[in-house]
């Protein structure tokens, strides 16, 4: 079955249930392919997959050339705009409802077009496998249990805090940490950490991450050497670390698919394991 799709998250899923896009968009544009997918991407005996240039949006003309026989948009934004095009070209895998297109599950993403591409027992055994690298990476750390934690991204226009219950990814609590108190007072509306408040970020472990790099709102060595930020219990005691944005950790906790999950779980272990030790 020749598959298209329109997204990086519509690629992960193809790859993942071992089928090769006939065309991707180019997401990567010239930067390194994220070891998650790369090593799907050998594992197949791929190459370098066919990508068309996005930066305009879906390219309907590259796509229909392949003469797909399904199109994956489980994982866009832009399905308003790209059904009524797309459709003419293949049967369009998508959501229902365009509220899903924030809600759903990378699970239930992942399920639904293994359905329709009459591979829902090769989607189950991918999710078992991402709940028992989860399950093992916290039953080998029981130090993890109990301990609060803070993630903080720091954005092109602020400090967010994001481990509250609206927004967090749910990696964290997976492999046993627990909110703060002040993640209660979070909202989608109001996450932002002012400079005066940076005790809010306070917990037994701090995470934080700099993926915008240049155009975030401040910069590490700026937020890092900050008087009130040095003080905080958790920078103190060297139970903080920085998740890496260059191999696309950070992104890929933000954003999960089926095949970034485990390697997550596998990535992060370790810089947890230290943060809590304070190493």
């Amino acid at each position: 079955m020749k598959v298209a799709t329109v997204s990086d998250g519509d690629t992960a899923i193809a790859l993942a249930l071992g089928i090769v896009p006939v065309i991707t968009p180019d997401v990567e544009d010239g930067a390194k392919v994220p070891e998650y997918k790369q090593r799907a991407i050998d594992k197949l005996g791929a190459g370098k997959l066919k990508t068309y240039d996005d930066s305009d949006g879906t390219a309907y003309e590259a796509i229909a050339a392949e003469a797909p026989d399904i199109i994956l948009g489980m994982n866009t934004w832009e399905m308003d705009a790209d059904y009524a095009k797309l459709q003419p070209i293949a049967p369009v895998v998508t959501f229902t409802d365009k509220a899903h297109a924030d809600t759903l599950t990378w699970q239930d993403r992942l399920k639904t077009a293994a359905k329709a591409l009459g591979l829902s027992a090769k989607a189950d055994e991918i999710i078992a496998a991402n709940e028992k690298a989860t399950t093992e990476a916290a039953a080998a750390h029981p130090e993890f249990k109990g301990k609060t934690y803070t993630y903080t991204v720091v954005h092109p226009e602020q400090v967010s805090f994001m481990s509250y219950a609206d927004q967090d990814p749910g990696v964290f609590e997976k492999l046993g940490f627990t909110k703060t108190d002040k993640a209660k007072n979070c909202a989608p509306n109001k996450n932002a950490v002012s400079l005066e408040n940076l005790d809010q970020l306070d917990a037994d472990v701090l995470l934080v991450t700099y993926p915008f790099g240049d155009r975030g709102v401040i910069s590490a060595t700026e937020l890092e050497s900050n008087k009130l930020f040095q003080s905080l219990n958790a920078v103190k005691t060297k139970h903080f670390t920085v998740i890496p944005s260059d191999n696309s950790l950070s992104s890929a906790i933000a954003y999960p698919d089926a095949l970034s999950a485990p390697w997550v779980v596998e990535q992060l272990t370790p810089l947890l394991a230290k943060a809590v030790a304070g190493q």
